[in-house]
């Protein structure tokens, strides 16, 4: 039995949850929420960062028979109105102190009526209708609950709704996403059938609940025993990962992007014979790769050498990691092929992969011994994909949402006549089945001069420089292609010392005519893979990175690009407004 084994904890000082206690406190939970005036299948609001009690909440809704509809911790009280509005929330969960203040807020304007507190050292500000969470557990001890906690188990069904996701509104007006029992039985079925994950498995809970990827993985991880960690701050993952020493953990590809960057920029200052070794180690590595992906294993010289390089070099990286990772599921974005075969070739298995909040997550992803470099995998079991018009990739299956809340039109705007949902994403398939990523088809930008630029290839193409933090593509009307850079600040300082810049503000580092240079010269040897009409021909450099907190990026760090072209409307237009560009660029129009 697993009842004294641990299920959810914090990363560093925080609250160990039991098996045991799990479904003690899922159980509290709900009796408290009936005891709270919940009826079944009414909304609840959850908001807030990772943590045991987001998961305990998010259970007990459930338990209740209610469905859970997380709002992102950032939320503004315009948007947090909204999905309340939208959805019909009367109960709100409120994580830390932004959250609680936020919901505060909302009640005192009506909004809701009753505001749960996750984090027990936030001050609820003598609010009257506010109650800490161990409150709504003490509530639910009162036994008259407990007969109406059973009928409502007694009447689950799979046609229930398991949740409501909203959409990030990236492109317009965010749209609750109706998932229902069946959908996520299908895709713990589904993920049965491609992954092994068992209870002897923890993994690092990094990105936000509040997005489907980390929240399906989540529900999957408990389905199968295994121990989830929580990391409520993202940023601090580098650190996190080496003292958690998990083994699997889902995240996007900026995640590795950075940390591909960040060691060869740490690679680059060591000198020689640091650098060499390390390049001969890794170059070992993807020659084992290369012939993994043929099927063949390493011959016996190039498998001592590998051993070898695996002692010196490869096992060391693999440490940063925390050196026991089993697998690693990546999605939400493209992933580079370079940048995903060097994580391969140091012995990280990357699963790329491929989903939607529409799709319960999960379409595609990469199979145990497949390494298809260039694709998301092959579907899942159980699901038919096929290629529509622009080579739009289309999803059948039990995964498949019920629609979006109280949008009949936008449903069928997505939904062919033959029951297929339209994912909005272009791509492609190769000859053994696997799935290829193109672009967003909204987000293909279309150059003045008619030729169709994928914003996110030049972008990672760009983004693997150990200069480079942040960067988004203008092009779409445009007659050539410029970015917007926001460098890695300690990175660049370091560099700006050594060639003698001297400087007052960030701002006026990134004006240095030295400082430009270096750019100009990064970005001319990075995009030579890069078609001429691809190609960045002027740039600015930012002195602020993009936000989630102002909009312009969503919670698992997509660009929000009418957001940042609203916020840097005067910083393109400059770029458009005279020649010359990047030397040796492409002229305008090419």
């Amino acid at each position: 039995m697993r009842g004294d084994k641990v299920a959810l904890r914090t990363h560093g000082e925080g609250p160990t949850v039991t098996w045991a206690e799990l479904g003690a406190r899922m159980d509290g939970i709900a009796r408290g929420l009936v005891r709270l005036g919940h009826k079944p299948g009414e909304m609840v609001g959850l908001c807030g960062r990772n943590m045991p009690e987001w998961t305990l909440s998010d259970l007990g809704i459930l338990a209740a028979r209610g469905v859970p509809v997380p709002l992102y911790p950032t939320s503004n009280l315009e948007q947090a109105t909204f999905i309340l509005r939208d959805a019909g929330i009367r109960i709100l969960f409120a994580g830390e102190q932004p959250q609680v203040d936020l919901g505060i807020e909302l009640l005192a304007q009506g909004e809701i009526a009753h505001l749960v507190v996750l984090d027990p050292s936030a001050d609820l500000r003598g609010c009257p209708q506010a109650l800490t969470f161990q409150g709504l557990l003490a509530l639910g001890e009162d036994p008259a609950t407990a007969p109406e906690l059973e009928a409502r188990v007694a009447d689950f069904r799979m046609e229930d709704l398991f949740t409501l996701v909203y959409t990030s509104g990236t492109t317009g007006v965010p749209k609750g996403v109706m998932l229902d029992q069946a959908n996520i039985a299908a895709a713990m079925r589904l993920h049965d059938l491609r992954l092994k994950v068992g209870p002897e498995d923890v993994s690092l809970c990094m990105l936000p609940l509040c997005h489907i990827f980390e929240r399906a993985w989540t529900a999957y991880l408990l389905y199968r025993g295994a121990e989830v960690v929580y990391l409520r701050d993202p940023q601090t993952v580098v650190a996190a990962i080496g003292v958690v020493r998990p083994t699997l953990m889902c995240s996007v590809p900026r995640v590795y992007e950075k940390a591909y960057a960040g060691i060869q920029a740490r690679m680059a200052k060591a000198g020689w014979p640091t650098s060499a070794l390390f390049e001969w180690a890794v170059g070992v590595g993807l020659s084992v790769v290369r012939l993994r992906m043929r099927g063949k294993g390493p011959g016996p010289w190039l498998g001592l050498r590998h051993r070898v390089a695996d002692l010196l070099v490869l096992r060391k990286i693999r440490n940063l990691f925390g050196g026991r990772c089993r697998f690693l599921p990546v999605a939400g974005a493209s992933l580079a092929d370079d940048v995903n075969l060097f994580f391969q070739a140091v012995g990280l298995r990357l699963k790329y992969g491929y989903g939607l909040s529409e799709t319960c997550a999960t379409v595609s992803c990469w199979e145990d011994g497949s390494m298809p470099i260039g694709t998301i995998g092959r579907p899942m079991e159980g699901l038919e994909v096929r290629l529509g018009e622009e080579n739009e990739i289309q999803v059948k299956g039990p995964t498949v949402m019920r629609g979006y809340y109280k949008r009949p039109e936008e449903t069928a705007k997505v939904m062919t006549e033959d029951g297929f949902l339209r994912t909005g994403d272009a791509g492609g398939m190769d000859a053994e089945g696997n799935l290829i990523f193109t672009e967003r088809i909204k987000e293909l930008m279309k150059t003045s001069n008619g030729q169709y630029v994928a914003p996110q290839r030049v972008e990672g193409t760009l983004a693997k420089d150990a200069f480079i933090e942040q960067v988004a593509i203008i092009a779409d009307s445009r007659n050539f292609v410029s970015a917007l850079i926001v460098p890695y600040f300690d990175r660049l300082e370091e560099y700006a010392r050594s060639v003698g810049v001297t400087y007052r503000s960030p701002a006026e580092l990134l004006r240095d005519s030295k400082v430009t240079a270096f750019f100009e010269s990064r970005i001319l040897e990075l995009q030579k893979g890069l078609a001429k009409y691809e190609q960045v021909k002027k740039f600015t450099l930012l002195s602020r990175p993009f936000s989630m907190d102002l909009g312009e990026l969503t919670p698992t760090l997509k660009l929000r690009r009418k957001f940042i072209e609203q916020a840097f409307r005067a910083e393109i237009e400059a770029m458009y407004s005279a020649l010359p560009g990047l030397p040796g660029a492409p002229e305008a129009g090419n």
